[in-house]
């Protein structure tokens, strides 16, 4: 059942790239670059979860900052299994095939699961965790950065897919489990002088009776 999954993942796989072929060159030039970009945008918009949840309650700052880890972890996880299971690269295995990208990734540099997929899963997760609002606007941009890598020849369907679902389930599940304790946490760093211009609009208020 392996191997018939393998055959049909690489059918897949030479599908869209022959259709990434033809695409006009201003798209392929787009994918190409939105490949990366996209991780920077959704690290922007991270960012400005972040920057919004220091006006917000402890809790919403804790799953801010919660998620922010798990992307770290999310990626922790993926380059070791990456390691373990030396999956060769697409673009390797069918090299009759032309690809968008400008080379192949030599072998060491392992295909399954996709870093830049569990990026965009893990950031997906993490601003969904504070804002449901901008988390619907980072879904499409974290499966446009997952699809790109199939449609520019570096990965297989299965190594995005398996990718962007370690960056959610990994960073949801940390933000679930530890946004409860975390937010104590928060309480007293938000406390602290230096911290508070950090994690707080403006410094907390000491009421004196």
């Amino acid at each position: 059942m392996l191997d018939s999954y393998l055959a049909a993942a690489g059918d897949w796989y030479r599908d869209v790239v022959q259709f990434a072929d033809g695409t006009p060159k201003p798209v392929q030039e787009f994918m190409a670059h939105f490949t990366e970009l996209g991780i920077v945008v959704l690290a922007v918009v991270w960012a400005l979860v972040f920057w919004r949840a220091r006006r917000a309650p402890d809790r919403t700052m804790a799953a801010a900052l919660i998620g922010a880890i798990g992307v770290v972890v999310s990626y922790g996880i993926s380059e070791s299994t990456k390691t373990f299971l030396d999956a060769e690269r697409p673009c390797r295995t069918f090299p009759d095939l032309r690809i968008i990208a400008h080379r192949c990734p030599p072998t060491g540099d392992w295909s399954f699961p996709s870093n830049h997929a569990t990026l965009a899963g893990a950031f997906v997760a993490a601003i969904f965790a504070v804002s449901w609002r901008l988390g619907l606007l980072a879904l499409p941009i974290g499966l446009l950065v997952g699809f790109s890598r199939v449609f520019v020849g570096v990965h297989y369907p299965h190594d995005v897919a398996a990718g962007f679902l370690i960056g959610v389930v990994v960073t949801a599940a940390m933000v679930a489990f530890l946004v409860r304790p975390t937010t104590g946490l928060i309480v007293s760093m938000r406390e602290q002088p230096l911290l508070s211009r950090l994690l707080s609009a403006a410094p907390r208020q000491v009421v004196t009776r």
